[in-house]
């Protein structure tokens, strides 16, 4: 390899860039390097002869996107990032997978200042950030320490793998689903954990579409399809922020649409980077009434006989009294609910529309006669909507636009969902079977710390079991900030956290010194993706997918050590290492399962091959995603995962759960689709105190959390808060000045942002800015979760992160 390296000649940057597809397997001489050379052996070449190497990584954060980042390394580290060079510019061929602006920094993450360079436990009070530095030898006996005296003590249902998302795209690095985890893997060799279920980003989607179309998560059509749609309507939809990379969604919908010529409506409280000139209309909403103006679109599709009968006939359950079960008590159809003809009475017209959603009727006419005379129609929600306190309704209720009109499995069509994507059948690292079976909801994780045994399935969405039997004594906190920073009223989980005697051991790895960080026991190091070895996945693309192998780029940093390594280690302290690793290292587990896609997925290249080749790309064989295209076409013979096998606009499950769920006077679970007032919502008597709806967004400059101390990305998009002129001029706020937003949880300190881009009545601010309190609790970050909710929804007991009432004064 030395010799090798010496003879290969120098060439210059730009001399690689000219560099085609078919020259992907050489390196920044043009020359082709064996493809058994090891990236470590790369590495040590680079550093010994001074040579640039280009060694394929990749971001692999839970932005949707997984990016390919092609690393130049010169004396063993990386100079700088650039992005895919493969494929072409056409979309829906094999356009290139270029990163954002986050991605491209990756630099400036490896070699952070905020970097965890060594194990360290806890000499303050949690959240204090005081710590010593200890061995791994040292932090690993502790760790195990305390799982034993817990396990023994309270059973293994008192070990949770906390939600975090920080490695989402990696196979050996994987952090969520906890189930798909190292950390599983191990739990699983001695006894398992406590699961959870749902995620911060889609909880009540998730659970609200299931009863609607079934099998759990609800499909949507592929954004490509959008080419062959007349109508496109997005209820809080915005992949130009939050899908800005990688499979480029936004770029999809601008190429589909050049081909269409489709009308695009945005429907938002924010006028969005999606709309920014490329919408028809913008048609601003207050929060969290989404399903009072599709009550009111149903309206007129059903009084001006716009709705498509036969569809509704053959394909669904409960619109009208033909289809309605039995079990339904008179009237209970969604036809009737429309009309005023149920158990409220109230018509729902666009006059009662107008007056809960701020939309003129006019207008809400307007949009109806849009969607019911225009098919197909691509209707489609992001999933801002459902993250409310009614978020299951919400979502339940957009799903209704496009079943009222038929554009259910048809080509430029869609379900009211957000849109799916292609993939291909990757196979994933085996983590093992779970025995504990006790699962709770992720938003719950700080109620299961204090008053676990009085959590039961109809009380607290308990599954697997009737009710919990131990509390939560130890965490583990693996590529997340979801234990401070993302998860909702931190003062409240501060206090929590701080008494030791409820949760005893908290174990965070990471790679940075992170706002959850500071309140963990024991801090474990992590490799960044650009230290090791491991395959990125899951990409969200319209209708192309494709696999990158992130190589070891440069050595790891510090005392760091990658997660299969740290539960190695441990598991030789539980006797289980040969049942953990099966005598495998990290990549002979990636050959491992590499082989077995191969047989799954013939396409593939040899690991050698695709090692220098670093993207495999597969376009979609059908062209277009149709979401439920088979059961549009035979019902009989491909019948919905639902009871009745249909689409269920009346539910008899969420009938049941109804009656027997214990709920509190303003929490509404309903067999229909309806519009329901909950918790801070526009109309709540608190607004006498709180008057202004608070609402978050995905901000440019970070995914969730992570890259938020990046100090150039900070710079170029600084955290502000929105506020409309009609709500900043009577108190004097001026664009730039410094504002108090506060409520009963919390107080922040930030900057106004005046702009006629966020409606009246609502102040909007961006989630992810890392919590920075002074001795008083007030944040100056502009940390989101110092004043959302930690009170769940009712059905999902997801997270209400948008249902937030606040007021603002200027400092």
């Amino acid at each position: 390899m030395d010799k090798l390296s010496s003879s290969i000649p120098k060439v210059s940057r730009r001399a690689f860039l000219k560099g085609t597809t078919a020259g992907l397997a050489t390196v920044a001489s043009g020359v082709s390097l064996p493809f058994n050379v090891m990236a470590s052996d790369k590495v040590k070449s680079a550093v010994e002869n001074g040579e640039e190497k280009v060694i394929w990584s990749a971001c692999t954060v839970n932005c949707g996107s997984r990016c390919p980042l092609r690393m130049h390394v010169k004396d063993g580290r990386i100079t700088y990032v650039e992005s895919d060079n493969t494929g072409t510019d056409t979309y829906n061929v094999d356009h290139q997978i270029r990163a954002c602006l986050r991605g491209r920094s990756m630099r400036r993450r490896v070699y952070n200042p905020d970097r965890l360079k060594y194990p360290m436990k806890r000499v303050g009070k949690r959240g204090e950030g005081k710590f010593e530095r200890i061995s791994w030898d040292e932090a690993l006996d502790l760790i195990a320490q305390s799982l034993k005296k817990n396990i023994a003590q309270y059973g293994n249902e008192s070990i949770y793998l906390n939600y975090g998302t920080g490695t989402l795209g990696g196979t050996m690095t994987k952090s969520w689903p906890p189930s798909a985890t190292m950390l599983a893997r191990f739990m699983n060799c001695i006894g398992g954990y406590l699961n959870h279920y749902g995620d911060y980003s889609t909880a009540q989607i998730a659970v609200g579409l299931d009863y609607t179309y079934g099998g759990g998560w609800a499909l949507g059509n592929g954004l490509a399809d959008v080419e062959n749609t007349k109508l496109i309507v997005l209820f809080g939809n915005n992949p130009a922020e939050t899908r800005m990379s990688g499979g480029g969604l936004t770029y999809t919908i601008e190429q589909a649409r050049e081909r269409s010529h489709a009308k695009m409506i945005v429907i938002d409280p924010r006028y969005t980077d999606t709309g920014a000139g490329r919408e028809d209309e913008w048609i601003p909403i207050r929060p969290g009434t989404d399903a009072a103006l599709c009550s009111a679109i149903a309206y007129v599709l059903i009084t001006e006989n716009m709705v498509d009968q036969p569809f509704l006939d053959k394909y669904c359950v409960g619109y009208d009294e033909k289809t309605l079960p039995p079990s339904a008590p008179q009237n209970g159809h969604y036809k009737a609910h429309i009309l005023g003809q149920g158990e409220d009475g109230i018509a729902k017209t666009p006059e009662w529309a107008e007056k809960i959603t701020g939309i003129p009727a006019a207008r809400i006419i307007k949009l109806a006669h849009e969607i019911g005379q225009t098919k197909p129609a691509y209707i489609s929600q992001g999933w801002g909507p459902q993250r409310r306190s009614n978020g299951e309704l919400i979502s339940r209720a957009i799903a209704m636009l496009p079943i009222l009109t038929g554009n259910v499995g048809i080509s430029g069509g869609n379900t009211g969902a957000r849109e799916s994507a292609y993939s291909v059948p990757f196979i994933r690292m085996p983590t093992l079977s779970n025995p504990v079976k006790a699962s709770i909801p992720m938003f719950m994780w700080t109620d299961a710390i204090f008053r676990a045994h009085e959590m039961t399935a109809t009380t607290d969405g308990i599954r697997g079991v009737e009710k919990l039997t131990s509390p939560i004594k130890f965490i583990w906190n693996y590529a997340s900030n979801c234990l401070i920073n993302q998860h909702a009223d931190i003062n409240r989980t501060h206090d929590i956290l701080q008494d030791e005697n409820q949760c005893e051991m908290i174990v965070t790895i990471d790679n940075h010194m992170t706002s959850t960080a500071k309140y963990s026991d024991i801090l474990l190091p992590d490799c960044t993706a650009s230290e090791q070895m491991d395959f990125a996945l899951d990409a969200f693309v319209a209708n192309m997918n494709y696999v990158i192998f992130a190589d070891q780029v440069i050595k790891p940093s510090f005392e760091c050590r990658n997660i299969y390594e740290i539960m190695t280690a441990l598991s030789e302290r539980f006797d289980v290492k040969d049942k953990f690793t099966e005598g495998r290292t990290q990549e002979e587990w990636l050959r491992h399962i590499y082989q077995q896609s191969r047989e799954q997925l013939p396409e593939l290249p040899s690991f050698e091959a695709f090692r220098q080749q670093g993207i495999f790309k597969k376009v979609d064989p059908k062209g277009f995603y149709i979401a439920y295209k088979d059961f549009r076409d035979d019902p009989e013979k491909h019948p919905l995962a639902t009871p009745s096998g249909k689409i269920e606009i009346y539910s008899e499950r969420l009938a049941e759960i109804a009656k027997t769920w214990q709920l509190k006077q303003d929490e509404v679970i309903h067999p229909l689709p309806v519009h329901a007032d909950s918790f801070e919502h526009f109309g709540d008597p608190l607004m006498q105190k709180y008057p202004l709806q608070l609402s978050g967004f995905h901000y440019k400059a970070r995914t969730h959390s992570t890259y938020g101390n990046v100090d150039v990305l900070k710079a170029a998009n600084p955290q502000e808060v929105w506020i409309n002129p009609v709500d900043a001029t009577p108190r004097g706020i001026k664009n730039g000045d410094l504002m108090r937003i506060y409520n009963d949880r919390g107080e922040v300190h930030i900057h106004a942002k005046v702009t006629p881009r966020v409606i009246p009545g609502v102040v909007a601010l961006s989630e992810g800015a890392w919590y920075a309190p002074d001795e008083k609790g007030i944040d100056h970050s502009g940390c989101v979760n110092v004043l959302t909710t930690q009170r769940p929804s009712p059905l999902a007991k997801g997270n209400p992160q948008h249902s937030n009432l606040v007021q603002v004064e200027k400092l």
